[in-house]
């Protein structure tokens, strides 16, 4: 998805861009923008639970996560049709966070658990 040499097809693009502006109108303050910043949160978010089941250190998976968004938009860098951006790179690695963070809750909430049997 993020390194494939075009972008998603107008049709795909049309799709979001309509469904963004019929929220708007109905007012919701969603924007285009907006929802590829969440995008970019949520694409990172199996990496930080996967990862995390693999490194136990949730510093070095978020660490981990921003190496690999930034290898992803460096070669992206070369591809003529992508668009690299530091905000991807922070989004994403936002979203390793994410996914390490529901990790640890699991896991508390479980030690809890077996701590009251």
């Amino acid at each position: 998805m993020t390194l494939s040499p075009a972008p998603a097809s107008d049709e795909t693009l049309g799709t979001v861009r309509a469904v963004v502006a019929w929220l708007a109108r109905h007012g919701l303050p969603v924007t285009y923008l907006g929802v590829e910043a969440v995008a970019n949160v949520v694409m990172f978010v199996p990496f930080g639970v996967l990862v995390g089941l693999l490194v136990r250190r949730w510093w070095a998976v978020v660490l981990l996560a921003a190496a690999t968004s930034t290898l992803v938009e460096t070669v992206q860098l070369a591809l003529p049709t992508r668009v690299s951006t530091i905000q991807d790179v922070v989004m994403n690695t936002l979203g390793a966070g994410v996914g390490v963070a529901a990790l640890v809750a699991v896991a508390r909430a479980r030690a809890r658990r077996a701590a009251a049997r």
